[in-house]
């Protein structure tokens, strides 16, 4: 079992700051953090450290942040392609983090647009009936609408998280096998027809609904110190969790996602705040 990632690799500057700044207003900061991040490229590193067969097809630039880039992701167990630069720029995120733990980001996408469909279809050759195919909302439309298609007509598993979220994605539901999305996303894009549907509430916690059936798991309590990448670890240890036991995500996969965003949003930065593979090792054999 496989999982390709068709999604973005960025590079994270995380910002300190005071409280979210309001429309015109000008204030200080703090940069702290400089690291590999992009929610393809986070999905990717976390589902690779929990021990599963992980291909990234992500876009990286011509320039000092690229080889960077490709020179970090050597130190993860994941792989990446294309191998060579595709755009003049690499992708950058700019995250700005509150003193409530709150976050807001800022991404590029001049790398992950210069990824044509027909290129990822070729990464996607050797994918089999049963691997899974696993986006974000850094394509566009059209792009995300054709490799999700060609994934139901190959026999893939299709994963969504559409974030950033674009009103348009609403069409694509007939497509998912399995959706992961917050509140705001819920309300927006109405996720219907989806055989098994995640809705995230933060600190609150998760609920799975699948046909008739609705399970609800508490978010594990932690002092939040920064809230990046915990939706992306969130999702990557329930399909991870779900994957080892060849089960639909369930009860146990939620636990076991809440346990590993709790470590992500305990510590600052991106790939730095991750939980390691011992840790999530730890989280997927615990029974609780």
């Amino acid at each position: 079992m496989r999982v390709y990632v068709a999604g973005n690799i960025v590079v994270d500057e995380t910002w300190s700051i005071d409280e979210l700044p309001q429309k015109g207003a000008s204030i200080h900061g703090r940069k702290i953090s400089q690291d590999i991040g992009g929610k393809g490229a986070n999905q990717a590193i976390i589902l690779s450290r929990c021990g599963i067969d992980t291909h990234l097809i992500a876009a990286t630039g011509r320039d000092i942040h690229g080889q960077w880039i490709r020179e970090r992701v050597q130190d993860e167990n994941i792989s990446l392609q294309p191998e060579e630069a595709l755009s003049d720029h690499s992708d950058t995120s700019i995250i700005f983090n509150s003193r409530d733990g709150d976050n807001a980001i800022i991404t590029t996408l001049a790398a992950a647009e210069a990824l044509a469909l027909e290129r990822i279809l070729l990464y996607l050759a050797d994918a089999a009936p049963g691997d899974i195919l696993l986006q974000q909302g850094n394509f566009s439309v059209e792009k995300t609408r054709a490799l999700f298609s060609w994934a139901k007509s190959h026999g893939l598993i299709t994963v969504f998280n559409p974030s950033p979220v674009n009103p348009d994605f609403v069409d694509l539901w007939p497509l998912i096998d399995i959706a992961v999305v917050n509140q705001h996303e819920a309300e927006l894009l109405h996720p219907t027809g989806v055989n098994t549907l995640v809705i995230t509430q933060g600190a609150a916690g998760a609920d799975i609904f699948r046909a008739d059936d609705h399970l609800f798991c508490p978010a594990a309590p932690v002092q939040a110190v920064d809230s990046t990448g915990a939706g992306d670890t969130f999702l990557a240890v329930l399909l991870a969790s779900s994957l080892i036991r060849g089960v639909e995500p369930d009860a146990l996969a939620l636990y076991h996602a809440s346990a590993a965003a709790s470590i992500t949003v305990s510590r600052t930065g991106t790939l730095n705040a991750f939980p390691t593979a011992d840790e999530l090792t730890a989280i997927l054999t615990h029974r609780p």
